[in-house]
């Protein structure tokens, strides 16, 4: 492979209960050990059918206003027609739709640019899967 593109996978322990974790750090760390200084693409993808990938503040709250609003857009009820797993877990398979499973962000001289108050996470609501893969593949 060569060093215009470079993967790896980053092991998340999301837990057993509705969470935003901030994976920002994990991101900027590939990019110091893979970019080289390099303008690129940063593309984070979870390869899995219920979490997404979101661009958000953290820390001031707005992660926990994140989990609050899907919670009213997607209520853990009988409603859904997916029904295996925990009570209302098939609100966990809509949930990329609404947050999508990827961000493909851009790079300047090997570093990750985002704004001010922005933070890459993890959005995950499934109460039923505690581990979580999530793939950082840098392209430049």
């Amino acid at each position: 492979m060569s060093d215009a593109f470079t993967t790896r996978v980053l092991n998340v322990a999301s837990g057993s209960q509705e969470t935003v974790v901030d994976l920002t750090r994990d991101c900027e760390a590939f990019l110091r050990e893979v970019a080289a200084g390099r303008d690129g693409l940063l593309n984070v993808f979870v390869p899995h059918a219920t979490a997404g990938v979101a661009l958000i503040e953290t820390g001031a709250g707005s992660d926990d206003d994140l989990l609050t609003a899907l919670h009213s857009l997607l209520p853990a009820d009988d409603r859904w027609q997916h029904r295996h797993g925990s009570p209302g877990h098939g609100r966990d398979h809509v949930l990329p739709a609404i947050v999508p499973p990827h961000a493909t962000l851009p790079v300047i001289g090997g570093r990750l640019e985002l704004g001010t108050w922005q933070s890459v996470c993890l959005v995950d609501t499934n109460q039923d899967n505690v581990n979580r893969q999530v793939r950082l593949s840098f392209l430049g």
